[in-house]
């Protein structure tokens, strides 16, 4: 394959080095989200790798240029790939979010589409891998809401499913069991809002973090209210979820149907919602796929390989049906 060459104009050794970064870690994060080569000298870089992908890198690394008036952290790099692939010139802009992280947007088409229809629709469906932003973006809608005062407060829920491990032997009373259950909420909150604001919403009630099975009987109201991990709910589970949404209220459901964690044989809730509901006027649905990971580049390709093997290891039961019938 002819390798791409690219000149970054104007020189400028201090902008050249900001882009590379520290012993040229940000050129490696490129290298790996493309898997391509790169070789400097100076302002000039030679691009190793499939036609399409060095395309690709040659974009990022002038996207970057443009933007290394200051230095860029491995983070910059990382989410900055996400937008390079995804999002064109000509894309719609996102959603603006009032948090108090002023460049929260959508870096996908996708993630674009999750954040309108949440602002749209009083029940939205995030589901897709892990990392594609489902229940950070969802937090982040739901404190937006709040801000604008569209909703009165803020309720955050999730089954307490052990992955594994059993409630019983974690330490402390039933608060602190299911605590870590909880946690990745309670960050996403700490994120946008601050700790010390949060704190005071919690006095206050405004905003409320609860297991699922502490929503039966109640009715929720004015709220926001997000059911994160929803593939690990039973279909009775999400019926009474769903059914708990009062009058000017909206919901976000956010899962992972490759990733559920119920006893074998039990149906996954999330997955009946999305039969039964795929019709009904008012509900929307957003599939991520692994093109919206916004974690480490890595994480896309990890997800990528198990999806593959989970078609090679579904295919073979068919393929050895067939040698017998033969």
């Amino acid at each position: 394959m002819k390798p791409t060459e690219i000149v970054l104009h104007p020189l400028d050794n201090v902008r050249l080095a900001n882009l590379c970064g520290a012993l040229d870690e940000n050129i490696r994060q490129i290298e790996t989200a493309f898997d391509v080569t790169i070789a400097r000298r100076s302002e000039r870089f030679t691009l190793h790798g499939a036609a399409s992908q060095t395309h690709h890198a040659a974009r990022a690394l002038r996207h970057f240029y443009d933007k290394s008036d200051v230095a860029l952290s491995v983070d910059d790099i990382q989410l900055g790939l996400i937008e390079v692939v995804n999002l064109s010139r000509d894309a719609p802009s996102a959603p603006v979010l009032m948090t108090r992280k002023s460049e929260l947007h959508g870096r996908t088409p996708r993630q674009v589409d999750y954040l309108r229809q949440i602002q749209e629709h009083d029940i939205t469906f995030g589901i897709g891998p892990a990392g594609t932003g489902k229940t950070y973006l969802a937090v982040a809608s739901a404190v937006d809401a709040f801000e604008r005062e569209h909703v009165e407060r803020i309720v955050l829920t999730r089954p307490a499913v052990e992955a594994g491990e059993r409630l019983g032997f974690l330490p402390g009373d039933l608060a602190q069991k299911v605590d870590p259950y909880l946690r990745p909420l309670y960050d996403a909150l700490y994120d946008l809002m601050g700790f010390e604001r949060v704190a005071k919403l919690f006095e206050r009630g405004c905003i409320e973090i609860a297991p699922l099975a502490f929503m039966r009987g109640r009715t929720l109201s004015r709220a926001f209210i997000i059911l994160d991990e929803a593939q690990n709910t039973s279909p009775e589970q999400m019926k009474m979820f769903l059914t708990r949404i009062g009058i000017g209220s909206r919901a976000v459901i956010t899962g992972d149907l490759t990733q559920v964690d119920l006893p074998r044989g039990q149906k996954s809730g999330l997955g009946e919602a999305v039969q039964v509901l795929a019709d009904v006027r008012g509900v929307a649905f957003t599939r991520f796929l692994k093109e919206d990971v916004v974690r480490h580049p890595l994480v896309a390709r990890i997800v990528d390989a198990y999806e593959k093997h989970g078609l090679r290891a579904a295919a073979q039961p068919a393929q050895q049906q067939q040698v017998q019938q033969q």
